[in-house]
């Protein structure tokens, strides 16, 4: 016979594809409570009887919250269910009320910084695990009409995106995508940086070795025709 109420409010918390069930705690008083957590996909619905699998990680846990990520395997409603056990005593189960479904975990744009490395334009992305990719737009102020754009499928340390132009600013901005569900982030919010030195800077360096090289294309032909004159 149940002498323990059941848990209530069973609920799930699901961000970035870590899916965390949580329920309220049974509080009796001098006594520990524990919990036992149980699901049931799709699979044990419709051909194996209706039946529950315990999650090892979650029996006779204290703690009112058990990570389901690694039992969530596919994009299917899930149902789960929680148990409260003191000794031989146990309650009913404690059902979740709707299905969960992995597709609508909430995705959050990644955490992302630019680095202008001299004149190349690199980023740092966030890794958030293997299942997810990023999809980075990047341009050159005030030229919105000709972004460009990655799809980065490994996270590397940086990655370079662009040689920039010096004096030049350079905006960034990244949104997750995750294949197995299908379905993106929001974009990051808007980074820009500016290309070390600035134009005049380039504008001289460029002035300086143009009048070195015709220097040297002027002084080459009379020192030959000196050399020449000499050896004569």
């Amino acid at each position: 016979d149940a002498l323990l109420p059941a848990p209530q409010n069973i609920s799930i918390i699901s961000t970035n594809m870590k899916h965390f069930l949580t329920w309220s705690p049974v509080t009796i008083r001098g006594e520990t409570v524990r919990y036992s957590v149980e699901f049931q996909g799709e699979y044990e619905r419709e051909y194996a009887n209706e039946s529950w699998i315990p999650i090892c990680e979650c029996s006779l846990i204290t703690a009112t919250v058990c990570n389901i990520t690694e039992d969530i395997s596919a994009t299917v409603p899930y149902n789960l269910r929680v148990r409260a056990d003191i000794g031989t005593q146990r309650s009913e189960w404690g059902t979740l009320k709707v299905f969960f479904n992995r597709i609508t975990t909430y995705l959050t744009p990644p955490l992302m910084k630019i680095i202008a490395d001299g004149y190349h334009l690199l980023v740092e992305l966030e890794d958030l695990g293997p299942a997810f990719q990023f999809h980075v737009l990047y341009w050159r102020k005030g030229q919105e009409s000709r972004i460009q754009q990655k799809m980065v499928k490994e996270i590397s340390s940086t990655l370079h995106l662009d040689t920039m132009e010096a004096g030049t600013e350079y905006c960034v901005k990244a949104q997750t995508y995750v294949e197995a569900i299908n379905r993106s982030s929001n974009f990051s919010e808007m980074q820009c940086v500016r290309a070390q030195g600035d134009r005049s800077t380039w504008l001289v360096t460029a002035l300086i070795s143009s009048a070195s090289f015709a220097v040297v294309a002027l002084t080459l032909p009379f020192l030959a025709w000196k050399t020449s004159k000499i050896l004569k």
